[in-house]
């Protein structure tokens, strides 16, 4: 069906656009039509009503021009590209044009304090370029690297919610692109791809950011280029319009901070926990921070911590001051209470989007700055790296802006920018003398019913304004034949009538076309404004990268204060060497027992065994959590600690099934080691847990065991690996930098004795896992419970293990069966007669000879060469 007139419009701009929905505005209200409108009626629970056009019907819905922010939003973040045609005016009447297009990656008006990357993954010559922006913000990374796993790591990191993937992402084999949306919550959306070409990419950097640029920052891989340029270019395209607050091209080499692949972020629960709740992740344990922006640098510093010991020192000489100096700190967080975020308000006024009261918080965190300087200089603080932090912006021009700002907007201006009311007097000359005349025009207005009553004698006499009837003299019915002459009726009422008279409604003209004037004039000088404070872009975002830098230490400070953290001491690469260490999220929910952890040079592998359940994976992940704690520049839960810098924490920790990918349990395990291994080096930290686990006894041994001869021979990590195959404790009288720990217990639960995990862990190895004791913790039926301890026993002892349930013969004898741990089976009576419950299974005359032969010789007085003769002849025999 073809459509005419507004909906043929309508669809017809929609045709021009790969947005999901089209938001047209007509006069008041942006409208959405066909299936546009039956859809947003469903997902907004907006009403939906029928469009009459040209003898057929269509779906509308619609909403005010003034309430489409919070409906795109809401759109916008489930997912969808939203496109907004907006109405102008033409010489035969109206016309309208597709203005912006609005997607997850270029949503301004967002409430999420968070950052919102708009991400850019690009294949070129080997290596891939990733490119990351925050238009709420104008922040703008770039770096290149050689594999999938590092892109997918950064996008773990930085949590993009758009990514824009290239040509060759889209195309190759590998499975990257389903990783990307199998790992984040991002939409992918398919961009141009001739804005990824390096040669087109460079030029729009060059133009966005000058031409030293590139050369400046060290881009020099067309990777990276071709990210950076399509990001740019995605922007412009949607109309977004914060170009210009995109105002530093940072690169970064991720080899600057530790490397956290994406299943150690998500082991260590640093921003979600394993069920994706942010409640009782690390950074929602550590965060009292008091602004968005602190927020969003904390998140920084934890999931991109530090190997340069420099910038740790510095933050955690800052921590030190900030936790030493209590009234100072309170006096800090206070000041920083007063401050909305800068960079936020920066990119909304580059996209002509600010209107009065976000250029009042502008000038209100401008304010805080120098408050902030004095808190710091007046204090203990003054000798801590704090000054430089608060001195890094242009104190002088962030003052002069602030008071341009102060001596332009009115105290309480109104929402709308077009209505007048939202600068000073005196501002303006110009402006000033409108206002005069306006209020003049007003003062003629205000007295009228006064002079009228006093002139015509009437008592029952008012003047008011409505949007029908303009300006009018109202009387009531019983005095209404006393009007003047010149008085003419424009309204009966029930029990007044209204009047105007030539006077009035010349008046009323004047007026109209002060306030007309005065709107006009003040939305130009408000634009003017606020396209100056758009020009400071870079100086707003300086002032709230420093205020979120303290305030992002602050926070820090005051957790440790409020749990005992101590001040790590950070070296080169060296021992981790931790006293009385603690899990920094299970200690705020319960009394926890400390533990310590000494890696170095001769014990750089320990072997942690113990039951299920007494806190082996907390002791792990306590001791690589420390280690990130310390290298993003925070104290740390412990007595003392010593952290030597390491380049990443691998940790492999449990594992789900990815049965929709085609993954079990134990594939997603051994990729996981895959890569651990692929990508650990000397100086690193890997903590594995219960590596091999998920196959065959055997199997799994096997895997653990080799896995630990490489780890330990041919990487040379520092590395914790807990396990419940007791046969690997054996490798630390093999290998030189093997150590064996163990969770200690108390009793042995053997007959249904108690046992109580200790939860300390000691020296050397242990051969129980107490796994039927968990059983009972967990509520397994007590007959469950007192059959596997029944069981275990007769495993230990390889007795025969009576199959109940099982049919019985007319002697009434039980069917056995035996496990054979050579062969990793159950043998039964039908595998070699049957026996009693009572008696045990004979073996074979010939390998019972062979054993009598073996008990019976005497190892320390046989003569090697015979001993060696009897054995090879015990073999032969066994072999037969």
């Amino acid at each position: 069906m073809t459509a005419d007139g507004i909906v043929g419009e309508f669809l017809a701009l929609k045709s021009e656009t790969d947005a999901d929905l089209l938001a047209m505005q007509c006069g008041d209200f942006y409208e959405f039509f066909a299936e546009d409108a039956e859809f947003v009626g469903d997902e907004l629970d907006l009403k939906v009503s029928e469009k009459s056009s040209h003898g057929s019907t269509y779906p509308m819905a619609g909403v005010p021009v003034d309430d489409l922010t919070p409906y795109l939003k809401a759109l916008v973040e489930r997912g969808y590209r939203v496109a907004v045609a907006d109405q102008y005016e033409t010489d035969d009447g109206h016309a309208r044009e597709i203005t912006r297009v609005v997607t997850p990656g270029t949503l301004l008006e967002t409430t999420d304090p968070s950052a919102q990357f708009l991400a850019s993954v690009v294949a070129v010559d080997g290596r891939y370029g990733l490119a990351l922006a925050d238009v709420t913000t104008g922040e703008f990374l770039v770096t290149t690297t050689e594999s999938a796993a590092d892109v997918l790591a950064e996008l773990h990191r930085f949590d993009p919610v758009e990514v824009l993937p290239g040509p060759t992402v889209r195309d190759e084999e590998t499975d990257l692109l389903a990783r990307v949306r199998e790992r984040t919550d991002a939409a992918v959306t398919d961009h141009d791809e001739a804005a990824f070409a390096p040669g087109r990419a460079e030029r729009t950097l060059r133009e966005q950011f000058g031409d030293a640029a590139l050369d400046s920052v060290g881009l020099d891989h067309r990777a990276g280029v071709a990210a950076a340029g399509a990001v740019l270019a995605y922007v412009e395209e949607t109309g977004v319009g914060v170009l210009d607050a995109m105002t530093r091209l940072q690169a970064y080499d991720p080899g600057d901070h530790l490397d956290l692949d994406a299943t150690t972020q998500r082991n260590l629960e640093l921003t979600e926990t394993m069920h994706g709740d942010r409640g009782g992740s690390l950074l929602a344990t550590v965060d009292h921070t008091v602004t968005s922006a602190g927020r969003r640098r904390l998140r920084e510093w934890l999931t991109r911590p530090r190997r340069d010991r420099t910038v740790i020192d510095r933050r955690l000489d800052s921590v030190g001051a900030l936790s030493e100096a209590a009234l100072a700190r309170d006096r800090v967080r206070e000041v920083l209470d007063d401050a909305y975020d800068l960079e936020r308000l920066a990119a909304k006024a580059t996209s002509g989007s600010a209107d009065a009261a976000d250029l009042l918080r502008v000038r209100d965190t401008l304010s805080v700055l120098p408050a902030l300087a004095e808190a710091v200089a007046d204090s203990r603080l003054a000798e801590s790296p704090l000054p430089g932090i608060v001195n890094r912006p242009d104190r002088e021009a962030a003052a002069d802006l602030r008071t341009e700002l102060d001596e332009a907007l009115a105290d309480d201006p109104p929402k709308t920018v077009t209505e007048g009311g939202l600068l000073r007097r005196g501002y303006d000359p110009e402006l000033d003398d409108l206002l005069d005349r306006y209020e003049g025009a007003r003062e003629w207005l205000d007295g009228l019913a006064d002079r009228e009553k006093a002139r015509t004698g009437i008592t029952h006499l008012q003047v008011d304004r409505n949007k029908t009837d303009g300006y009018y003299v109202q009387v009531g019915k019983s005095e209404t034949d006393d009007v003047p002459d010149e008085y003419r009726e424009i309204k009966t009422l029930k029990n007044s009538r209204r009047y105007t008279t030539d006077e009035l409604e010349e008046r009323e003209r004047e007026i109209l076309r002060l306030e007309e004037a005065r709107g006009e004039l003040e939305y130009d000088l408000f634009r003017e404004l606020r396209d100056r404070v758009a020009a400071r872009a870079e100086l707003l975002q300086e002032v709230g990268r420093t205020l979120a830098a303290v305030d992002a230490l602050a926070s820090l400070a005051t957790h440790a204060v409020s749990q005992d953290w101590t001040r790590p001491d950070v070296v080169e690469s060296g021992p981790l060497v931790v006293e009385a260490g603690r899990h920094p999220v299970v200690e705020t929910t319960t009394d926890f027992v400390p533990n310590d952890v000494t890696l170095r040079e001769d014990r750089r592998f320990l072997l942690v065994t113990g039951p299920n359940m007494s806190g082996k994976s907390t002791y792990m992940r306590q001791a690589a959590l420390i280690v990130l704690l310390a290298q993003a520049g925070s104290f740390v839960p412990a007595r003392s600690a010593t952290v030597g810098v390491v380049d990443g924490i691998y940790t492999r920790v449990g594992a789900l099934d990815e049965l929709a990918g085609g993954r079990s349990t134990f594939m997603v395990e051994m990729q996981e080691l895959s890569n651990i291994l692929h990508s650990a080096t000397e100086e690193s930290l890997v903590v594995l847990d219960e590596v091999g686990r998920g196959t065959a006894t055997y199997d799994g041994i096997s895997i653990a065991w080799a896995t630990t001869e490489y780890v330990h021979n041919q990487i040379g990590c520092k590395c914790l690996f807990a396990t419940h195959y007791h046969e690997l404790t054996a490798l630390a009288d093999h290998l030189p930098r093997v150590e064996n720990v163990h969770v200690a217990v108390a009793g042995d639960g053997d007959d249904g004795d108690d046992v109580t995990f200790l939860r300390t862990i000691e020296e050397g190895p242990t051969d129980r896992s107490y796994g039927v004791h968990v059983a009972d913790l967990a509520g397994v039926p007590g007959p469950v419970v007192d059959r596997s301890r029944d069981v275990l026993d007769r495993l230990r002892e390889e007795r025969a293990i009576e199959a109940r349930g099982a049919e019985t013969g007319s002697d009434g004898e039980t069917t056995q069966a035996v496990f054979d741990l050579s062969a990793g089976t159950m043998r039964t009576g039908a595998d070699g007669g049957t026996a009693t419950a009572e008696t045990e299974p004979s073996l074979p005359a010939d390998i019972e000879a062979v054993l009598d032969e073996l008990e019976a010789v005497n190892v320390d007085e046989t003569p090697p060469v015979e001993l060696l003769s009897k054995v090879q002849s015990w073999q032969r025999r066994l072999e037969d």
